[in-house]
């Protein structure tokens, strides 16, 4: 922000004083009040701790930079000052001008600029979720889900639409559930995460930070994890309901915002009936809504079995409020032959502690945690322990 000082008038006499210590110039030469005008109409750059009074010279600009005070007089003109690392002045006859492009340049980034966005929009919705679809039109193809503050780039002014592309998803979103410029830049501030990626085939998720502790889970290569600390060589992250932590040589952190989800299920191809089409339309409605432990409202918060509970409710398939207690309601099937609408099982060992919703190619549908809600994600994120079938073919 600039800070205007009001210029006193001295009668045709221009007067700039600036008490610190000894003169010194960018040129390396010594400047005092016998400078001649034809001297002063040069800009030069004064560092700090310097004297220097300067006459007759109302086309000069002066740089002042760094741990510099100034004592200004100057007829007829106003002083900017702007305040950033350094305290750069720039006066002229004609007013002042802040700034010189190297001082403005060495800005921290923005959210945007670290993330990789050069025009950033930002999702606003109020609840549910907003369609990215394959035209602009909304008898178009739905092929991705932004959830409320996700981050897109904008490629491309289509009236009442914009082309945009948000992870892996581009395609045409509504303008009026999109903010751009300052506004979008302030949500992003607030939404930036560190997440790790995860760049080796499989990897342990720990108790605690050791190798020797016990294994909670294991996640797969490229599932990305917000991260919620970083020490001693370990990142903690929080998978499912469960906090745990993966070792720092196996992934590559970096700065990102939210974006998009995939919606694969579109193209289920031959084989997959009408019903379990529905099945998975009907759960990813309720993606970016509350994870909340013991919760059976798929609106105000659910945990993992009471999604899947009332889900397959829907449906006629009665199923307790319980992961551990869900498989044998249904029938075994390995992963393999696993179609949209099955029911994956995750764990440690044995131990049954997490459930999600297959939605096919690869993706389910899960209740994750209190951080992320009800998302999508990789169906081998972890091991899955079991596979159970409870619709119809």
């Amino acid at each position: 922000m600039k800070n205007k000082l009001k210029l006193g008038q001295a009668a045709g006499v221009v007067a700039f004083a600036i008490i610190i210590g000894a003169v010194s110039m960018s040129s390396s030469s010594t400047v005092d009040a016998r400078t001649t005008k034809a001297e002063a109409n040069k800009n030069r750059s004064v560092n700090a701790g310097v004297a220097l009074n300067l006459t007759d010279v109302a086309d000069a600009t002066e740089l002042l930079t760094a741990g510099v005070t100034s004592a200004l007089t100057y007829y007829g003109a106003d002083v900017s000052v702007a305040q950033n690392d350094s305290n750069v002045v720039t006066a002229s006859a004609q007013g002042a001008q802040a700034g010189d492009t190297a001082q403005e340049t060495a800005q921290t980034p923005t959210a945007a600029q670290t993330c990789g966005y050069t025009n950033l929009g930002m999702s606003v919705i109020s609840s549910g979720n907003l369609n990215i679809r394959q035209e602009a039109s909304t008898d178009s193809e739905v092929i991705g889900i932004l959830t409320n503050h996700n981050a897109c780039e904008l490629l491309e002014d289509a009236g009442e639409w914009y082309k945009v592309t948000s992870g892996k998803v581009t395609g045409y979103v509504n303008k009026q559930y999109l903010v751009t410029g300052d506004e979008a830049e302030a949500i992003a501030e607030q939404e930036i995460k560190t997440v790790a990626t995860v760049n080796t085939e499989t990897l342990n998720v720990r108790a605690e930070k050791s190798t020797e502790a016990a294994v909670l889970s294991q996640v797969g290569n490229s599932e990305a994890f917000t991260v919620n600390s970083v020490a001693d060589g370990w990142v903690e992250i929080s998978v499912d309901d469960s906090v745990g932590y993966i070792s720092q040589d196996y992934v590559t952190l970096a700065q990102a915002l939210p974006t998009a989800k995939t919606i694969e299920q579109v193209k289920y191809g031959d084989g997959v009936s009408d019903v379990r089409a529905s099945v998975v339309s009907y759960a990813l409605q309720f993606v970016g809504n509350r994870y909340v432990w013991g919760g059976t409202s798929l609106e105000k918060g659910v945990d993992c079995s009471g999604f899947t509970m009332r889900i397959l409710g829907k449906y006629g398939i009665s199923l307790p409020h319980s992961s551990r207690a869900q498989p044998s309601y249904g029938t075994k099937i390995s992963a393999s032959e696993a179609k949209p609408g099955d029911l994956f099982f995750y764990g440690s060992g044995r131990s049954i502690s997490h459930v999600a919703i297959y939605i096919g190619n690869g993706q389910i549908v899960h209740a994750s945690n209190k951080r992320d809600g009800i998302k999508v994600s990789n169906a081998y994120y972890r091991n899955p322990i079991c596979v159970a079938r409870y619709l119809p073919d």
